[in-house]
């Protein structure tokens, strides 16, 4: 855990937060700022900020994580289709620098990107 990191805090339950799923690995959380009906975050519990700072041998348990993703589907209201998004660094909108995955669904997403 990085003692500065919201995520981490909610990971360890130091702050209180909603938990829709949780594992060894992960959880997921509703994002506070949603930009379509329903927008969760799937957040790995150890900390790194990007792909690039993953330790080795992390890829594989995020993927685990991402392969939960379709068994929730009912849950998470992901029947009609989802999207994924992981923004990586300041520029491409990280706003916790906690590698984290918006999993965005419940409306037509007629935006691109």
């Amino acid at each position: 855990m990085k003692n500065d990191c919201i995520f981490c805090a909610i990971g360890e339950n130091k702050i209180k937060s909603e938990k829709l799923y949780e594992d060894e690995n992960c959880f997921i959380i509703k994002d506070i700022n949603p930009i379509c009906k329903y927008h969760y975050l799937m957040i790995p519990k150890m900390h790194y900020a990007t792909i690039k700072d993953m330790p080795k041998g992390q890829a594989e348990v995020v993927g685990k994580c991402i392969a939960l993703i379709p068994t929730l589907s009912k849950k998470l209201h992901l029947e009609n289709g989802y999207r994924l998004i992981v923004n990586q660094g300041e520029d491409a909108g990280q706003g916790v620098m906690h590698l984290h995955i918006h999993i965005l669904s419940g409306q037509k997403m007629n935006f691109i990107v």
